[in-house]
């Protein structure tokens, strides 16, 4: 599996999992949404954490910098 995402890309999902998980157990989302934002962001960490994101693969979107 090749990397597709830069540096910078896997450092905003990281925070934007963190930011929804925080705002989740404080008690700011709940219900629905509180749990679509648990799951969103645990994708967000596991793509950040691995470098590839499968929907990029999909749309054939590559932040990561091409090696010459």
């Amino acid at each position: 599996m090749k990397t597709n995402m830069n540096g910078t890309d896997r450092i905003i999902r990281f925070i934007v999992a963190l930011v929804a998980i925080v705002l989740y157990f404080t008690g700011i989302l709940s219900g629905v949404a509180g749990i679509v934002a648990l799951v969103v962001s645990g994708i967000f960490l596991l793509t950040s954490f691995v470098s590839f994101c499968p929907l990029y693969a999909l749309l054939g979107i590559k932040t990561a910098p091409t090696k010459q």
